[in-house]
């Protein structure tokens, strides 16, 4: 049904491999013309595992009914930035509060199907919090490497609560992921980043979701951290188009922090592949990271589609957050919000067609880091109890 096979150097690997001899990255290629479609595009019980026939696994899932996410209409956005249909698909509203569900469902899958007891991975966050659960569910050991004191707390807590073995290093994302593959490669340890092949594969059926509900659209925006997903939303559209289930690809526009932008970057210069950043900084702690490692698969998403990369300050990926919670009702993370920010830079600077429809995938729930919220919010308002003061301060 399906094969492991090097993007750099086309050769093909047995399920237990991360990456090819020549360091190039694992891809799955499925065998379309060997696939038996037992599924139909009618925008009826979405969820990751109804496309379970173009999912590599052979076992029954681990799951936690992942996927289903909402697709809102966004209209008081498309006023603003005068296109014609925008939509926002909220993975924030998947088990543990972000889109890496998706990949973990298939990933710890893989993890029992391969006999393994143990799993690890490097994050930012909602990595950990996402393997923790789906960890927690299988009855695996989960062991976690952070940047110490650079995770949202509310990330943290989830992993921990789940049982993780939390550990903080004194480095980044980027310190921590070069150690969790060395210790992988030395131990009994699944490893689930997005270098493992069989996480994007999860991560895909945001597209399939997306073209169920409503078809292609004509532009993906999404956020860029590591860049797995961009790569394996691009995948997914990419595989119902040869299969002839859709006839069009979305433009893949991936949105970056100024602080942490080596895809914006190299798409600038025209180059397919990155420089990284060494020291990223961003208050969007899901996305600071400066040496993506799918970052030649973005690449290849967005310019195989005519899509774009952009950046967006600090600033603009908040008052985008306030935006979209205070117009559209949407509670998202920063990194989430830096989709918008994105899409309204590229509409002021004229570079979206106003008879577009956009879909804008934020990936995490504002509850996963409420220190932020508190920051650029302020703290509640305190007065003293009576009828009297409550009116003074709803007057303002």
């Amino acid at each position: 049904m399906y094969s492991l096979k090097c993007i750099e150097c086309g050769r093909e690997w047995g399920d237990d491999r991360y990456t090819c001899e020549c360091g190039g990255l694992l891809e799955v290629e499925i065998d379309l013309n060997a696939v038996d479609i037992d599924f139909k595009l009618d925008g009826n019980n979405i969820s990751v595992w109804k496309y379970r026939s173009l999912l590599p696994v052979k076992i029954e899932p681990v799951t936690l009914k992942e996927g289903g996410t909402p697709l809102y209409r966004a209209e008081r956005l498309e006023k603003e930035v005068g296109v014609r249909r925008v939509y926002v698909k909220h993975e924030g509203l998947n088990p543990s509060g972000s889109f890496k569900d998706r990949g973990m469902t298939v990933g710890v899958t893989k993890a029992i199907e391969l006999g393994r007891n143990a799993v690890a991975c490097a994050s930012t966050g909602n990595t950990s919090a996402s393997m923790a659960m789906y960890a927690a569910k299988a009855g695996l050991k989960a062991y976690v490497l952070l940047p110490a004191g650079k995770v949202a707390l509310g990330k943290v807590a989830q992993a921990l609560m789940h049982g993780a073995r939390v550990i903080g290093i004194d480095g980044n994302f980027d310190d921590a992921l070069r150690i969790v593959r060395e210790v992988c490669s030395r131990e009994p340890i699944y490893l689930l980043n997005s270098i493992n092949p069989f996480r994007p594969e999860g991560q895909k059926t945001i597209a399939y979701e997306i073209a169920d509900e409503i078809g292609v659209p004509d532009r993906v925006v999404l956020p860029v951290g590591n860049a797995g997903n961009i790569s394996a939303i691009y995948k997914g559209f990419k595989e119902f188009r040869d299969l002839g289930l859709t006839d069009s690809m979305p433009k893949m526009t991936g949105i970056q922090a100024e602080g942490a932008a080596p895809i914006y970057r190299a798409f600038k210069e025209g180059k397919e592949d990155i420089v990284p950043v060494e020291n990223p900084e961003t208050i969007a702690t899901a996305i600071r990271i400066g040496n993506p490692v799918s970052a030649k698969k973005a690449l290849r998403a967005i310019y195989n589609t005519g899509g774009m990369a952009e950046i967006v300050s600090d600033s603009e990926i908040i008052e985008a957050q306030k935006f979209l919670a205070a117009k559209e009702g949407i509670g998202v993370e920063p990194a989430s919000a830096a989709s918008v920010a994105g899409l309204r830079k590229l509409a002021a600077n004229g570079m979206i067609d106003p008879d577009e429809t956009v879909v804008c995938v934020v990936t995490g729930n504002l509850l996963k880091d409420p220190e932020t919220v508190v920051k650029v919010c302020g703290e509640p308002i305190t007065v003293e109890a009576s009828v009297d003061a409550v009116i003074n301060a709803m007057r303002g």
